[in-house]
């Protein structure tokens, strides 16, 4: 309790930087001899972010002679001197201890002492606080199985961490846990159903813990519910989930905020109620929220003490606990020790008063030790706990020190109490010169320091008595001011300071000049939109001020700079604006300054232009054939407006119409019925005519395309589709009859809620290369709603029924374009993209792409190219473990690792507020235990590739902020290398279908060749064909080289780069065997297909 009371409330001032005493200090000129005085120190609670550089424990004192200081830590002497871990600066208390890793050690109490040979102040205890970084145990956590009805607590057992904490229940998919009755958060952490039903049946319910103060979100082990139907559901009356018992206690500090909370298990579903015993009614500061499961009252008091009763029920009963509520204060001074310049002799009385609840221990103290240890004859302590000084002398003069303290907290004072006498010491400095204007008042100073106090008197030089008289006042700082300051009051004046210690004077001189006056000041002007205008203004002034007269001008109390505005010309006094708009219109004032005094002038400029027409016309009070109508005037642009009177024929008006929302796309329309008797004839129906106003993303209004329904026969509701999210529209209900329709009702405006968007624009996979791509895309044309972010999914895919694992990443909403690096070379992957709003995402765009063999770009429109507004196939996702929606603080975001088998890529976008830093990646194989630690990354780089793992291994990733491995990570993940790569194109080409099946397509053929052969030689045909060798060549599909293992060679001899009399050599020409056609034909080069080389020994038979 006592820490938080210091971050929450002592640190919201002063957290990590330094505090100032609010010096009740004498003022003493330094010149003078002086007790030190502590004028900057830490604050209380001094917490060692990990992301700091260094933390400056601060003390810096002053005192004459000057001060030396020292420190204690934990009560015992401790000299950051002698620490060459630390550095220190000169003429200064100041420590600063060095983040590199051994922080632990310096955790501790830390106070200062600054003594010079009067005596020692001292500073509060500073508490140097290092915090481990919060971490979630690794655990294997059971499911969880209920029968329907059952009640379920999920418990989040957050870690402790510096507060404050802010805790989320979401799936992995980051899609919160919605709330409700029956579904509720509690104060701990824990998830509650009061009643489980099927639906909450899901395996990825995850707690996440925020630590903004320390930039870290931590997740916990997903749990699975698993909710078992049931025909009978068992009702049963209340009992409580949180809090147990009968009742409990709780103590708050004052201004803390107070939230007492009751959960109960049932079925039906509990209502909770809340009564503050003694009360009829809660009182007004009470807030009930968490659909009433939740009491909080803010920065409690004395007044909000008592006992609450928090009832639970339903229909089968009640269950209720009861709350004794108790504020406490930490010590606050109600009579601060106040720093005393007292003269030999004199008697000092020295009172600290303080109150607190529980009541505070006071410990008086004496230039840092405690008063028993310094006794002096002259010196007691009364009662009520004050010090009083009898006949004081100069060797009691010391620095005294009340220190209280509770359960709550410390506070501590410095008295300086300085026992001297001296004569007068005047501050002011000798001969000034002082300025006047006739008329006007002046003030002369004479600042003096002495001990007992002096008197002050001034004097004129060519008067020989003081200065007297109505218009002449000597303040007590010593200051002489002159009211209505005449031409003879010039001269020179002296201040005289004298006590029992001696006298001192100094001298003063008074110049007297004339006032300044405007005499032809600026008048107002009333002028056309468009024009040009001119204010002149003239002022006089006393000659000998010479080249520092100056006139200025402003507009509604703003200076006006011509360099600002090309419109407006500043030359002598004169003010001109070109082309006048109703902007221009206001009040300028004319400023006439020199070195003492000024005079204004104000003129108001009004701009006038034809009015605009009216707005908001309204038909009202309709009597038979007459009408009422209203309207709101237009802007008049400040000219006269005269109005006419309107009658016109009309029917019966419709009455109230209303419209209900029933989801983004859908309204409900309701009106009165039309009076018999009004229909002027039989009814034929309604029209329903609506518009678009505005997409609420935008505030400008814009009358869309007019769309009209017409429903026959008598009704007073319909049900309107079709219509676009996120929008605002207008509506109007009409009657028809056979004659026409009647006149519309009142227009009704409403607005449909947000919807999911549409699909993302121009998606589209370009600069393709071996281990990267470009995504880039546009928003959707129907955004329906706030973007918040898009969702990128992709994975390897083949011509197989395998796919690879789907890897997410969440990018921001201001992109539209990513480099996708880390790919894998030569393999075809699809992507998907889809927009969210805060309603959730649209459908996804995709895209598939087959990576190249080298490292250079490579035209899209080579490549296969599928599109696909499908939503994503059954996935295994591989999710950042930290949520996007919370991370606003954190230094980056959506931090993420995907695995192959023999290497690992972690990936963040920095934060919004982040300036470029250092980050680190360490990896440790999990079989070993041995770290190692990547070089020095800058955090705008985004990624980082973790090369030559072991296929099949398990491995711990760290992302950190430092060089080293501790505790203090920022990211931490368990990843585990695949035992054997995934598919590709050139990895397990040996397995894919059209690769058999094209190698039993060769052979075949080849046997029909060898088979042709053989039986023309047998015949004793005319031409015999010795087959030397069949080359089986197959390309890819870039045209650079054939695929790995694709030549065979029949009889074993065929060598490397050996090409023999190819078919594909002749290119496009024609190939012949021989004159009588046994084999004649065209024959195509082209490489996109399978060719055959025959090489061998054409022989002619006689």
């Amino acid at each position: 309790m006592r820490l938080l009371w210091k971050i929450l409330l002592l640190l919201g001032a002063c957290l990590n930087m330094s505090c100032r005493y609010q010096s009740n200090a004498l003022d003493i000129p330094l010149e003078v001899e002086q007790l030190p005085t502590i004028t900057e120190h830490s604050p209380a609670s001094l917490i060692a972010f990990p992301f700091e550089e260094s933390f400056p424990v601060k003390c810096e004192a002053t005192g004459n002679p000057g001060t030396e200081f020292r420190w204690t830590k934990n009560g015992q002497d401790f000299d950051p001197y002698q620490d060459p871990r630390l550095k220190t600066l000169d003429d200064s208390g100041t420590f600063i201890i060095p983040n590199n890793g051994n922080l632990t050690e310096f955790q501790g109490n830390y106070r200062c002492f600054a003594t010079n040979k009067l005596g020692t102040a001292m500073s509060e205890e500073i508490e140097f606080i290092v915090p481990n970084i919060p971490k979630f145990p690794k655990e294997i956590i059971d499911p969880i199985e209920v029968m329907e009805g059952q009640s379920v607590i999920l418990e989040c057992n957050p870690p402790k961490g510096i507060p404050p904490l802010q805790i989320y229940w979401m799936t992995i998919s980051l899609q919160h846990i919605e709330q409700d009755e029956r579904v509720s958060l509690g104060l701990n952490g824990n998830l509650y159903f009061s009643n489980a039903i099927e639906t909450d049946s899901r395996r990825d319910y995850c707690c996440f813990a925020a630590f903004p103060r320390i930039r870290t979100i931590v997740q916990k082990t997903a749990m699975s519910v698993v909710v078992k139907s049931t025909n009978s559901l068992l009702e049963r009356k209340p009992s409580l989930l949180t809090p147990t018992g009968k009742e409990s206690h709780t103590y708050l500090v004052k201004g803390e905020d107070l939230h007492l909370e009751c959960i109960a298990e049932g079925f039906p579903t509990p209502k909770v109620e809340w009564v503050k015993i003694g009360f009829h009614k809660l009182p007004e500061r009470v807030v009930v929220e968490s659909h009433g499961k939740l009491l909080t009252i803010e920065m409690v008091n004395e007044e909000d003490e008592g006992k609450y009763m928090c009832r639970s029920k339903n229909p089968h009963g009640e269950v209720v606990h009861y709350f004794h509520v108790t504020v406490e204060e930490p010590p606050e001074f109600e009579i601060e020790p106040q720093s005393q310049l007292v003269t030999i002799g004199a008697d000092v009385v020295i009172k600290c008063v303080v109150k607190a609840n529980p009541q505070p221990i006071v410990v008086w103290r004496v230039n840092g030790r405690l008063l028993n240890e310094v006794p002096t004859s002259n010196r007691k302590v009364l009662k009520d706990g004050t010090i009083s000084i009898h006949n004081a002398k100069p060797e009691n003069s010391a620095v005294y020190q009340c220190e209280a303290t509770n359960r709550h907290g410390t506070i501590l004072a410095n008295a300086n109490i300085m026992i001297m006498n001296i004569q007068p010491l005047i501050l002011t400095e000798n001969n000034l010169q002082y300025m006047a204007v006739e008329g006007k008042g002046v003030a002369m100073h004479c600042k003096v320091f002495s001990s007992p106090t002096s008197s002050i008197t001034w004097s004129k030089t060519d008067s020989a008595n003081s200065v007297e008289g109505e218009r002449f006042s000597v303040h007590k700082n010593g200051s002489l001011e002159i009211h209505n300051v005449m031409k003879e009051d010039m001269g020179e004046y002296s201040c005289f300071a004298q006590n029992t210690e001696g006298k001192v004077a100094i001298a003063a001189t008074l110049e007297v000049k004339d006032p300044t006056r405007i005499v032809d000041p600026p008048h107002d002007l009333r002028v056309l939109v468009r024009t040009t205008i001119q204010f002149s203004c003239q002022a006089e002034f006393d000659p000998s001020i010479g080249d520092d007269f100056e006139i200025l001008w402003e507009k509604d109390g703003m200076a006006l700079n011509a360099s600002e505005n090309a419109r407006y010309i500043l030359d002598d006094g004169v003010l001109e604006i070109i082309n006048v708009s109703f902007g221009d219109q206001g009040f300028y004032a004319c400023v006439a300054r020199t070195p003492v005094d000024q005079d204004m002038a104000v003129a108001q400029l009004s701009v006038v232009d034809v009015p605009d027409p009216p707005e908001d016309m309204i038909l009202s009070e309709h009597n038979g054939r007459s009408v009422k109508l209203q309207w709101i005037p237009g802007d008049d642009h400040n000219s006269s407006i005269t109005g006419n009177s309107l009658n016109t024929l009309i029917v019966h008006i419709l009455g109230d119409v209303a419209v209900g929302v029933m989801n983004n796309t859908m309204v409900k329309v309701r009106w009165d019925h039309v009076h018999k008797d009004k229909l002027n004839g039989h009814l034929g129906g309604y029209r329903i005519s609506f518009w678009r106003l505005r997409s609420l993303l935008y505030s400008k209004k814009t009358h869309g395309d007019k769309h009209t329904l017409t429903f026959s026969g008598e009704r007073n509701d319909v049900v309107v589709t079709g219509l676009k999210p996120f929008s605002e529209y207008s509506l109007i209900v009409m009657a028809f009859n056979s004659r026409g329709n009647g006149p519309g009702s009142h227009p009704v405006s409403f607005k449909t809620p947000e919807g999911v968007p549409g699909q993302v624009s121009a998606f589209s996979v370009t600069n393709i290369q071996k281990h990267k791509v470009t995504l880039t895309w546009s928003p959707p044309v129907d955004t329906n709603g706030l973007i918040i972010g898009y969702i990128l999914q992709y994975q390897l895919i083949n011509d197989t029924e395998e796919l690879g694992s789907l890897t997410t990443l969440n990018i921001s909403a201001d992109g539209s374009k990513l480099h996708l690096q880390d790919l894998e070379a030569l393999s075809k992957y699809k992507f998907y993209l889809r927009c969210c709003t805060r309603v959730g995402c649209g459908p996804a765009a995709s895209e598939e792409r087959t990576t190249v063999p080298e490292a250079t770009s490579t035209d899209v429109a080579s490549f296969n190219i599928r599109k696909s507004g499908s939503q994503f196939p059954p996935r295994k996702t591989t999710v950042s473990p930290v949520a996007n929606a919370t991370l606003s603080s954190i230094a980056v975001l959506n931090i993420s690792t995907s695995v192959s088998h023999n290497f690992a890529n972690i990936s963040w976008i920095p934060g919004t507020e982040q300036t470029e830093s250092e980050l680190y990646v360490a990896f440790m194989n999990n079989r070993e235990g041995n770290w190692k630690i990547s070089d020095a990354l800058n955090s705008s780089k985004t990624f980082h590739i973790i090369e030559g793992l072991e296929p099949g291994t398990e491995y711990t990733v760290r992302l950190m902020t430092k060089s080293w491995v501790d505790n203090s990570s920022i990211f931490e993940d368990v990843i585990r290398t695949s035992a054997k790569g995934l598919a590709s194109i050139h990895g397990g080409i040996s397995n894919q279908g059209w690769f058999i099946g094209l190698m039993c397509a060769i052979a075949l053929l080849t046997l029909i060749v060898l088979i042709s052969c053989f039986v023309n030689r047998n015949k004793g045909g005319k031409y015999s064909a010795k087959l030397s060798y069949v080359s089986i060549v197959l390309h890819s599909d870039n045209d650079e080289k054939p695929l790995k293992s694709s030549q065979h060679s029949l009889n074993g001899d065929l060598k490397g780069g050996d090409s023999g009399d190819s078919m594909v050599d002749y290119g496009d020409e024609d190939a012949h065997f021989n004159e009588d056609g046994s084999f004649i034909g065209e024959y195509s080069g082209r490489k996109e297909r399978v060719s055959m080389e025959i090489k061998g020994n054409n022989q002619s038979t006689a």
